[in-house]
Formats: C-alpha cells, structure tokens, sequence
C-alpha cells in the first residue's frame, strides 16, 4: 500500500503539482505552510512520498520505511551494493524538510572530532571554544559510515543514543529533530569496517534498496535532464511538521495483546537455535515506536499486530547475529530476515 493511496485531500495543499515540491512548481515555502500541529502525520508523510518516488522510482516500500522511520524519531541505516540510489533517498529525504542538512563521506582517515567538533584555542579571549561538527544538524548524512576505522564510527554513538556529544568534558546537546541517515556497502566489499554490534542496534532501521526492476530503470533514463532529479526538490514540510508528527505517533495506542505480540516476536530471535544474539530491549522499544509510525501515516490511532508484522523486517534482522558461517555478508543478512519472516508467520497473537 502506497502512502499516496491514502486519503487525497491534503491540508497542506490540495494543488497535486504543488504536492510535488518541485522547482519551477507554485510551491508554497515552509513558512506560508499551516502550522505543524495541526496537521496529520499521515498527511505530512503523503506530501514527502511524491518528490521521492519522483527521485527514486520504483522503490515505494524504501520510501515508506524512510519516512516511517523518521517520524519515529529513529535514525535509518540504508545497506546495499554501490550505485542503487541509497545516498539519493538520504539526500532526497533531507531536501523535501527544511531543516539543517550536513552531509560527512567517512573515509579511513576521517577523525572522530571531524564529526562532533572540537575545541580551539581563541587567542583573543584566552580561552577554549567549542566549534560544532556536521553532527550538530536536523539531519545528519553519514555517507559510506562503515569506511571509517571503528575509533571514528563510535563518534555517533553518543549522539545516536543520547542525542548530545560530549567534548573535552563538556555536554553539547543536539537540536530536537535530529537523525542520522547512513549509508553502507555490503561488509564484505574492500575497503570496509563491519559495524560493530552496539552501532547496529541504535539504528531504528535497515532498509535495503535492490536493483530497480525493468520499467523503472527505463523510466529513470528517460526522465533524466541536465541536472540531477535531487537538485530540483525543494522543501514541502518544516522541522516543526516532522516535530508534530512524531509527537503524533508517541500518542498512537498500542494495546496490550499487540504489545505481548510484539515481545513474543523479539524473544523469539532470543530462543532462536541459528541466532546466537538476538534483539536487545532496545529492539522492542523500536519496533513498538515503528508500529506506532506505520499506523499514524495510515491515519489510525492505534497499532494492530499487522502494523508489527509489517516492519519487523526492517527492524530487526541488522540487529541479529547468526552462529555459524557465510559467504558473503548479503547471504547473512538474507539469511537473518528468513529467520524474522519465519517468527513472524509462526508467532500468534496472544
């Protein structure tokens, strides 16, 4: 189901080239848009799915979970092979809200205070200041993160986790919308350095792109100009409409036979006998604020168990690791979403 299927009247603007966001398009700016709190997530969420449908065609399902995703307040890993669009869906994402964007391609020699920041010495005033990262950022693109040594990797931790970054002693708190959207080449590919297990679990999602199909790859040939398609988005939402809507979803009900659901699920990959870690607490709290996400963009104001099954394959497969041996990193990580796919169908709601 498309986000787009939804209802079709849009309080943000009912003029469907206007939805676009495009440039030469009668966009309305952030500013002259209605206030964030009265509008609906589900409304929100249509308006950002047509500019990036219109960038990276023939990928709906990635599309959803991004701004899913985002409106959980969760911060997404999107993992695949070189060339399939993943940085163009971050950038994508970031140019439809008008927020603060700062972009940072991890190599191996990039420094962790290359992302936090770092204090300098001013000699005017005899004393140190704090000059901010690109971490300090509504949204923070983390191009090809695991080409960067571990020491550099852990530098998000923190800002991940606590959503501050913590500089020669002092707490530097991020702004209130703040996610980290990273990319990544399959672990195996040269030149990478596997995230570690707690990098993974602070990621809410993983969201893996593919090839495009036949008829989409034609159409995005054929629909190129001479610019890229990501130059022409230009914002159709504001930090304060991502705000409202994660607000909105914090208020989705999630009952308590859906909840018991939603634990069964997690414990499972725990007691798995091809899973040697299975998902953490963290895991549960994010697949629960998922569910609550899905149904909000849906216009629903509670979670039933097809919300959960839904997305615990985004959720949680990144987050198990698998006894015994692979080939390649992609034959573990289909091997780990076989085993959520398998919990999922056999798990009943209780």
């Amino acid at each position: 189901m498309k986000l787009a299927d939804l209802d079709s009247t849009d309080p943000l603007t009912s003029d469907p080239d206007t939805r676009l966001g495009f440039s030469g398009a009668n966009v309305r700016t952030p500013n002259e848009a209605v206030d964030g709190t009265n509008v609906k997530a589900a409304d929100i969420a249509r308006r950002l799915e047509a500019p990036l449908e219109h960038v990276l065609q023939g990928k709906p399902d990635a599309i959803e979970a991004a701004i899913t995703t985002l409106f959980a307040g969760g911060h997404m890993l999107l993992e695949d092979v070189p060339g399939v669009g993943k940085t163009t869906l971050a950038l994508a994402l970031a140019a439809s809200i008008d927020a603060t964007v700062r972009r940072v391609q991890f190599t191996s020699d990039l420094l962790p205070t290359d992302v936090t920041g770092l204090s300098i010495y001013d000699q005017d005033s005899r004393e140190f200041r704090f000059h901010p990262g690109p971490i300090f950022a509504n949204i923070a693109i983390a191009d090809e993160v695991n080409r960067a040594t571990p020491k550099t990797q852990s530098a998000l931790l923190e800002a991940m986790s606590e959503r501050a970054v913590t500089v020669d002693g002092s707490r530097h708190p991020l702004p209130e919308l703040f996610v980290v959207v990273a990319t990544q080449n399959p672990q195996d590919m040269e030149g990478t350095f596997p995230l570690p297990e707690a990098q993974r679990d602070r990621f809410m999602t993983r969201i893996s792109l593919g090839y495009p199909s036949e008829t989409s790859e034609v159409s995005m040939l054929l629909s190129r100009g001479p610019s890229e398609p990501v130059e022409a988005i230009r914002p159709v939402a504001t930090v304060e409409h991502v705000v409202a809507a994660q607000r909105q979803v914090a208020q989705v009900r999630l009952g308590e036979e859906v909840a018991r659901y939603l634990v069964a699920i997690v414990a499972a990959t725990r007691a798995h006998p091809s899973v040697s870690l299975g998902g953490s607490p963290r895991a549960t709290l994010h697949l629960s604020r998922m569910a609550q996400s899905r149904a909000a963009v849906r216009g629903r104001d509670f979670v039933s168990p097809d919300d959960v099954a839904a997305i615990a394959g985004t959720v949680l497969p990144h987050r198990l690791t698998l006894s015994g041996r692979f080939a390649t990193a992609d034959d573990a990580n289909t091997a780990a979403a076989g085993i959520v796919a398998d919990i999922v169908a056999s798990t009943r709601i209780r």
